[in-house]
């Protein structure tokens, strides 16, 4: 499948399965090679996932200990809804990103894919306990949309907590976990990591503003338009868009 970077307004349609799970992957990689360049990654923290077009109770990660900014398409690994890699040439998974994002899959049908990592800004406000508030146009994309998960009890290796954060994360497209960072998810890889970024900005975005004094919040009814025009699955796949063509074009290794 050949990757052409005009300007698009909506998602692509695919002719098979296999040109659906190469996009997918490469957007995966993508994802990762931008997470990177925002400084994203911390040491072997961290992961993104999509759910496999063909096996949906499957979902294609990234390897365990490879740093984001070396990752291509066919570096990618497929796990089963046990934890087993049943596909890719690298064979060990974060269990952390098993234990939290088979839950999320699981709960959420809906979701395609899910993002996580330990981001400065993310994991700083996360220690607040607090959710973020509508104090920017971006911010409000998240605007009653976001929720936190308030029992940090170390490292996720259980699937019992990865279900108690689906839980949490409930039918919203963002969860703060509290003293560990920030969760999206979305209908698309676009999306989930879009959110992700925008999430961590608004953090920072807001710590920023009360370090400077106590911010004006914009009012409940304007917020809610806003999230109308900014919060939605459709505005997260198109605002991802200039960082794919941008990432494509300075790193096209990550398509193999």
């Amino acid at each position: 499948m050949t990757v052409k970077m005009e300007l698009s307004y909506k998602p692509p349609v695919f002719a098979t399965i296999e040109e659906e799970r190469l996009y997918l992957k490469q957007k995966l990689a993508a994802s990762f090679r931008l997470f990177s360049k925002f400084g994203f990654d911390e040491g072997v923290a961290g992961h993104i996932t999509a759910r496999d077009p063909e096996k949906k109770d499957h979902f294609w990660v990234n390897p365990f200990g490879m740093h984001f900014s070396q990752i291509k398409a066919s570096d990618l690994i497929l796990c089963n809804h046990t934890g087993d890699v049943v596909e890719g040439k690298h064979r060990v998974v974060n269990r952390a990103a098993f234990a939290i994002h088979s839950q999320v899959h699981a709960a959420r049908p809906d979701v395609i894919a899910a993002a996580h990592s330990h981001s400065v800004y993310g994991k700083s406000w996360s220690t607040l306990g607090r959710l973020l508030d509508p104090i920017t146009q971006d911010a409000c994309a998240l605007y009653n949309d976001h929720s936190i998960f308030d029992d940090y009890t170390g490292v996720v290796l259980d699937t019992e907590e990865g279900k108690r954060i689906g839980k949490a994360l409930g039918k919203k497209k963002a969860c703060i976990l509290r003293n560990h960072g920030l969760l999206t998810v979305g209908k698309s890889v676009d999306e989930a990591v879009w959110w992700f970024i925008t999430m961590d900005r608004s953090c920072q975005a807001q710590l920023l503003a009360e370090a400077a004094g106590t911010p004006i919040l914009i009012d409940d009814d304007y917020a809610k338009i806003t999230y109308g025009q900014v919060g939605t699955s459709e505005a997260g796949w198109f605002q991802f868009q200039p960082l794919w063509q941008r990432i494509v074009k300075e790193q096209p290794d990550l398509l193999e």
